[in-house]
């Protein structure tokens, strides 16, 4: 019975540091007019879906307008396509029903390297829809459904890029 206690208790230690959301790491140019925030993912990068793990990073340029980009970089594990393209197309479907759509030029060689950065928009927006898929279309669409506890961690881990100083 005490080793069933001793594993549940893991389990449960195991679950709860993964469900947790990212540190912020913080850099400003040289010049001091532009800041970044992005997620560290220098020990591993979030999980969005099985094989697929994301990035977020807020760009902050000082000036007259204060403006701010923001971009998610997606990572998609193992993705392979047999046919040669020169551009990929990459769309993440919100509950909403607005996709946004990314077309990535794939390197010179015809290979597409699994990677796709994807403008934000309106942050504030992605906060109160979610995104239900994200969809690959190459030889046929791949499809990866986000589960509802991903879906929770994104937008704490999006909320927590909006407001970092």
């Amino acid at each position: 019975m005490k080793k069933v206690i001793v594993v549940f208790v893991f389990l449960v230690i195991g679950i709860s540091v993964n469900a947790q959301a990212a540190k912020i790491i913080k850099q400003v140019s040289e010049a001091g007019d532009v800041a970044s925030f992005e997620l560290d993912c220098s020990v591993q990068f979030q999980s969005l879906a099985k094989g697929l793990r994301y990035n977020i990073t807020r760009h902050e340029f000082k000036g007259p307008e204060l403006k701010n980009s923001y971009r998610l970089l997606l990572v998609m594990d193992g993705f392979y396509s047999k046919t040669l393209n020169t551009t990929m197309t990459i769309s993440a479907v919100l509950s909403d029903g607005t996709i946004i759509e990314a077309k990535k030029i794939i390197e010179d060689d015809g290979f597409f390297d699994g990677a796709c950065t994807l403008k934000i928009k309106d942050p504030k927006a992605l906060l109160e829809a979610n995104i239900d898929k994200v969809i690959v279309h190459a030889d046929k669409d791949v499809v990866y459904t986000l589960s509802a506890k991903n879906k929770e961690v994104f937008k704490k881990n999006l909320s927590n890029i909006i407001n970092a100083k």
